[in-house]
């Protein structure tokens, strides 16, 4: 392996920080976008029940914030649970944003890598091409193995640009497929708080 490194030349090692960047983001984000980690299972219908109870207090919301991200939402409806729904809506909207943006943290960073690694190969094979020709240059073409070293470098450097590119890619489309998915989720389970939220209400000054 380290002869392999070496054969790659002095772009090999970008390339290679750029895995070990890839392999710790991908990681991270299987373990931070676990569907039970993010939408716990009935978390809407333990809040609804609070709701139900008339147990809501300050400290509840609060534990209910720092729960998960769709915790964070829904803890933002029932702070705002007094005002009007337009209002609710729109501090929703808001704070989902900001949900969105914890849940797609670092996945810029992957996709630039993914961007990234076979430009890297390409400046490799660049290197190595121009090595072999000044070889050729200097030593004429006589002898076939004076061209093996740029060839080699060429070689390794766009198939190490490559083996980490196309996991990279794959990974970033995945990722950010799992967290389209995941908000339009919260985004219901939110928006069924509204609707109940705004029927209590509703029922509530009717009586």
């Amino acid at each position: 392996m380290w002869e392999i490194i070496r054969a790659g030349g002095g772009f090999m090692w970008p390339i290679i920080l750029c895995s070990i960047a890839s392999v710790a983001i991908i990681l991270e984000r299987l373990w931070t976008l676990q569907s039970s980690r993010v939408i716990p299972h009935d978390l809407a219908q333990k809040v609804w029940n609070w709701i139900e109870a008339d147990q809501l207090n300050d400290k509840l919301i609060q534990a209910l914030e720092r729960n998960s991200p769709l915790g964070k939402l829904l803890a933002i409806g029932l702070i705002n649970r007094h005002r009007p729904r337009a209002l609710m809506v729109e501090r929703l909207e808001d704070g989902g944003r900001h949900v969105v943006h914890e849940l797609e943290r670092f996945l810029n960073s992957l996709g630039t890598i993914a961007a990234v690694s076979p430009l890297l190969g390409l400046l490799g094979t660049v290197a190595g091409i121009i090595h072999a020709f000044n070889a050729i240059t200097a030593n004429g073409i006589g002898d076939p193995r004076i061209l093996s070293g740029g060839i080699g470098e060429a070689l390794i450097t766009t198939a190490a640009g490559l083996t980490v590119a196309i996991p990279s890619l794959i990974a970033y489309r995945f990722l950010r497929g799992k967290v389209e998915r995941l908000v339009v989720r919260m985004e219901k389970e939110a928006m069924k708080l509204v609707d109940a939220l705004d029927e209590r209400g509703q029922s509530h000054s009717s009586n």
